[in-house]
């Protein structure tokens, strides 16, 4: 791949007609007025470039739970997502090096062809189903990284800190698999991996305390001390189900996301996922740290979990990223469109989501999905500049979908009405 020559680019800028953009080694090296590319230049006609989109949080391995859950259990009529959790242990005590790495691969082949230029892997199978250690500690996480390689899918490893059942509760015969003996041995391992990734241009690592009834505010203080010297992301679920929050209250008298606050790991680093059930004093500590969320709408719509408060993490300020979670759906376009559908159930009106300067929510909808995802993962912004990665998708402007959309109202076109039909390719660090 060199020069690309489309019939216009849309990124965070805005939509540029007649341009050509070089690409070498990985990188946009180049953006150029289109009369100045040269002859053999790649021409994509009918087509808008744009960058790839952000998966901030996804499990590949319960990509193979479609349809396994979506049926009623006699022995539990009222089905939940305390029910599925156990169809889900089930799930992943099955797995090995060889198949996470198939079920990671058949997910993230998908999830590129969808739009997706980098995921966020928020891994917990560890270990083997009685909780020995491989020979090769993470031998797991190695094979889905390894997975996402092959597929040419930028990957951030987010490795899952785990280490009990909740409070003064041992890990069920499900969770033993994911869990360390001591904050110490899971340390160990993130080191491991991060030290495995160096040389790998498509991983790098991230730490993730699964949540605060999986690690006591013990090991969140370690961690969060850890990943701060080192720079890294970190990442936890919070807030995503009420009894989470009642077990919070009863266990520490606060709610989830104090707890991690007051445990010191809650930082511009840090990213709050699901986030469906904070109150109004949670959302005001989130935008005090100025910590992140990361919403996955189609998953938290399929579990039953309700739906976020973005209305009020939008006026907040927070930053609102995306994610597939169980990948029971991959299409990040549906993903972003969903984040302004809760805010309109939820205002009882249109166009929610807009930010100072934007005539709709296209601007905050392609903030969520392109640099929201990207700050919470650690990684340059998408943009089609120099200097950026070349992660880049065509967008079929001949689509149905979109033919016949002028200009000014593309992007809210794409994002209101289109789908990941739209995306005909997709290049990550330039392949």
């Amino acid at each position: 791949m060199s020069w690309l020559l489309p019939d216009l680019i849309l990124d965070a800028d805005g939509v540029r007609r007649d341009q050509a953009v070089n690409v070498e080694g990985g990188l946009i090296t180049a953006v150029v007025p289109a009369s100045d590319a040269p002859a053999d230049a790649l021409r994509l006609t009918n087509t808008a470039l744009a960058p790839g989109f952000v998966n901030a949080h996804s499990h590949a391995f319960q990509r193979d739970l479609r349809g396994v859950v979506e049926r009623i259990d006699p022995a539990n009529p009222d089905d939940d997502f305390w029910t599925w959790r156990e169809e889900m242990y089930a799930q992943a005590g099955s797995m090995d090096p060889a198949k996470i790495n198939d079920v990671a691969r058949r997910c993230y082949r998908q999830m590129r062809a969808s739009g997706a230029t980098c995921v966020g892997e928020f891994h917990y199978v560890h270990h083997q189903p009685d909780g020995t250690p491989y020979d090769r500690p993470n031998a797991l996480a190695e094979a889905v990284c390894e997975a996402a390689e092959a597929e040419g899918l930028r990957i951030v490893m987010l490795l899952v800190a785990y280490e009990r059942g909740g409070k003064d509760i041992p890990p069920t015969p499900g969770q033993r698999r994911f869990c360390d003996p001591t904050v110490e041995a899971y340390l160990a391992r993130l080191e491991a991996m991060r030290v495995w990734a160096e040389d790998r241009p498509l991983v790098t690592v991230g730490s993730a305390p699964h949540s605060m009834r999986a690690v006591s505010p013990e090991w969140l203080t370690a961690i969060s001390t850890y990943t701060r010297a080192h720079g890294m992301p970190l990442h936890i679920h919070a807030d995503e189900q009420p009894r989470e929050i009642r077990e919070s209250l009863e266990w520490y008298g606060l709610r989830p996301v104090q707890v991690i606050d007051a445990a010191g790991a809650l930082d511009h680093r840090t990213v709050i996922v699901h986030g469906t059930h904070c109150d109004d004093a949670e959302l005001d500590l989130l935008a005090e740290r100025q910590a992140g969320v990361c919403v996955c709408p189609t998953t938290e719509a399929n579990l039953g979990d309700g739906y976020a408060p973005v209305k009020r993490m939008f006026e907040r300020g927070i930053s609102i990223s995306l994610g597939s979670d169980s990948n029971t759906i991959l299409d990040p376009i549906v993903e972003a469109r969903e984040l302004e559908a809760m805010a309109r159930r939820t205002a009882g009106q249109r166009n929610v989501l807009v930010r100072a300067g934007d005539s709709g929510p296209a601007g905050a909808l392609l903030e969520a999905s392109w640099d929201a995802g990207a700050r919470a993962l650690g990684l340059p912004l998408p943009r089609i500049a120099e200097g950026a990665p070349a992660d880049l998708i065509a967008l079929d402007l001949s689509n149905d979908e979109i033919a016949g959309v002028a200009d000014e109202h593309l992007a809210a076109a794409i994002m209101l009405a289109g789908s990941c039909q739209l995306v005909t390719r997709t290049w990550v660090a330039g392949a």
